[in-house]
């Protein structure tokens, strides 16, 4: 069968789905096999999805086919069948993804709301990162994608997941400090950094964070920098030794110089053993423009 056919059969289904909903509630039907002809029209809906859904007619499909896991989902829940029901609302929401972000993260919501009422926190985290994930990327809106990621360590947290819940709330973090709320950024990285430090398979990531957490102090004041990085070293004696803590007290002392050259110098020794990502230069850069007469204070590190 070509596409075109699939997406045929898929719409005649959706129609067959309809008239066992219809025909389930007269008075006669409903008191006669009524759940049976909603149990048929969810197995219709979920197979015209899935028929949608291999038609890959994109534009089209992906919300056809969102639009009847969505329709099964409802059914599912009339039936009192909850887990089916957040099943397919999560298909429904993978579903809708690219078509239509929005009526996917309604469509996961509805799915979380689902697991959150029976209990099952990890499943509804792991849907909270999918819902970020979709502002990140498809909405842009990222204080939304913060809120999802910080609900998703909670439950983390709560299941004792502590990896799980870390990773969230790097991203977190991360994003925090791109918007300038620097303490909430400091907390989470001095957290997960004290977290990890203790952990023979994790400690080598510790001076990452506490990094991170100088550089966020950094941005605010110089002095905050330099005790917070004397505090990092007293509670993680390995971290003095790291390439990163020797690179914060160049720039420290470049800063307390304004010396622009040093402190740019220091940036292109370090970048050129550890490549620089993104974050790491936007933070360098805001605290380069703090250095008076810099005129590059807008340009790069290079």
């Amino acid at each position: 069968m070509d596409n075109a056919g699939k997406e045929r059969e898929a719409v005649q289904l959706m129609a067959e789905a309809e008239k066992r909903v219809k025909a389930s509630h007269s008075f006669l039907r409903g008191l006669f096999g009524g759940n049976t002809r909603i149990e048929e029209a969810c197995e219709m809906y979920t197979r015209a999805a899935n028929m949608f859904k291999m038609a890959k007619n994109w534009s089209v499909s992906s919300s056809a086919a969102g639009n009847a896991f969505c329709q099964a989902a409802k059914l599912h829940m009339q039936l009192q069948s909850k887990h089916d029901s957040a099943t397919s609302f999560v298909d429904a929401g993978n579903a809708y993804k690219k078509a239509d972000p929005q009526e996917a993260i309604n469509c996961l919501n509805a799915a979380i709301d689902i697991y959150t009422d029976m209990g099952r926190f990890t499943i509804a985290a792991k849907h909270h990162i999918t819902i970020a994930e979709i502002y990140e990327t498809e909405l842009v809106d990222i204080e939304k994608a913060i809120a999802h990621y910080e609900q998703s360590a909670d439950y983390y947290k709560g299941e004792e997941s502590n990896s799980s819940a870390n990773k969230c709330l790097l991203k977190v973090a991360a994003y925090a400090a791109q918007l300038e709320q620097y303490q909430k950024a400091i907390e989470i990285y001095e957290q997960v950094g004290a977290n990890t430090m203790d952990n023979p398979l994790l400690k080598y990531s510790a001076k990452d964070y506490f990094f991170k957490a100088a550089l966020c102090h950094f941005i605010v004041d110089e002095l905050n920098a330099k005790l917070a990085l004397e505090k990092y070293e007293e509670m993680f004696p390995a971290f003095t030794d790291s390439r990163e803590c020797k690179l914060l007290k160049k720039l420290l002392e470049a800063h307390e110089e304004q010396n622009s050259e040093a402190y740019t110098e220091a940036v292109k020794e370090f970048d050129s053993i550890s490549r620089l990502d993104q974050w790491l230069t936007t933070m360098l850069l805001r605290i380069k423009k703090s250095i008076q007469g810099d005129g590059e204070g807008d340009g790069d590190l290079k």
